[in-house]
C-alpha cells in the first residue's frame, strides 16, 4: 500500500536542500499538482532580554526579522515557486498557494510582518498573470485564527472563531478539485469563505465565520 504522506526534511534557506526536495518528487511521482508556501521565519526570539520586541515600532525592531522574513518567509516561497512552476508549465496544470494574512492590508502589529505578508501577496498575484496562460492557479489564502500549539500554549486568545490546521489543507483540496479554479488565480482568498462556498467544515464539524478586513 503507497504512502499517503512522507515528511522530507528542508531547511528552506539552503537552496539546494530546497532542489533536492523537489528532484526527489518529480523523480518518485513524476508529477507535482500542488505546492503550498507556508514556511516562515521571524517568530522565533519575539523576546530579547526579558522584552517582547515583536509589537516595537519599526525603527527599534531588530534587523534580523527582516531578513528572517524576506528570506525563510517571502524568498523561500519564490525559489519553491520557480521549482515548482518549472514542472507544472510543462504538465499545463497546478496549484500554488501562498499562506497569507490580513497583514498585508492592515496594520497589524509589526511592520516587517505587514510589509513581507503584501509582498506575499503581490507575488501570489504576479505568478498568476505569468502562469494563468500555462493553466497554473496561484492564490494568497488567507487563515484565520489557527489552533495551533503556540496559540493554545499563550492563552491569550479567544477560539470561538478559530481554524483547525486542518482546516486549511481542506481549503486547499477544494481549491484543487475545482475545476474552474483558474478564475480564482492571481487573488486574495480567505480560507473561511472557501468553506462556505465549497460546502466543506472544520474536522470538530464547527463552520468558521469569515473575517474582513475591518474585522480581522
Amino acid at each position: 500500500m503507497p504512502e499517503a504522506v512522507r515528511a522530507l526534511p528542508c531547511d528552506h534557506t539552503d537552496d539546494a536542500q530546497v532542489a533536492s526536495v523537489f528532484e526527489r518528487v518529480l523523480s518518485e511521482s513524476g508529477r507535482l499538482d500542488i505546492l503550498v508556501n507556508v514556511a516562515w521565519g521571524g517568530y522565533e526570539s519575539m523576546m530579547e532580554n526579558g522584552e517582547f520586541t515583536w509589537a516595537r515600532p519599526f525603527w527599534d525592531q531588530p534587523a534580523w526579522r527582516w531578513d528572517a522574513m524576506m528570506t525563510a518567509g517571502v524568498r523561500a516561497a519564490l525559489i519553491a515557486s520557480q521549482h515548482a512552476a518549472k514542472a507544472m508549465v510543462e504538465a499545463k496544470s497546478g496549484l500554488i498557494v501562498h499562506i497569507s494574512s490580513w497583514a498585508a492590508q492592515k496594520h497589524a502589529g509589526n511592520t516587517i510582518y505587514g510589509i513581507a505578508k503584501a509582498a506575499t501577496d503581490k507575488m501570489a498575484a504576479d505568478m498568476g498573470h505569468e502562469l494563468a496562460e500555462h493553466g497554473v492557479v496561484v492564490v494568497s489564502l488567507y487563515p484565520g485564527l489557527v489552533r495551533t500549539e503556540a496559540t493554545v500554549a499563550a492563552g491569550v486568545f479567544d477560539f470561538s472563531n478559530s481554524e483547525s490546521l486542518e482546516f486549511i489543507g481542506r481549503a486547499v483540496a477544494a481549491l484543487a478539485e475545482d475545476p474552474e479554479a483558474m478564475r480564482h488565480t492571481g487573488n486574495v482568498l480567505v480560507a473561511a469563505q472557501l468553506g462556505l462556498d465549497y460546502g466543506f467544515k472544520d474536522i470538530d464539524g464547527a463552520t468558521p465565520t469569515p473575517l474582513t478586513l475591518d474585522e480581522a
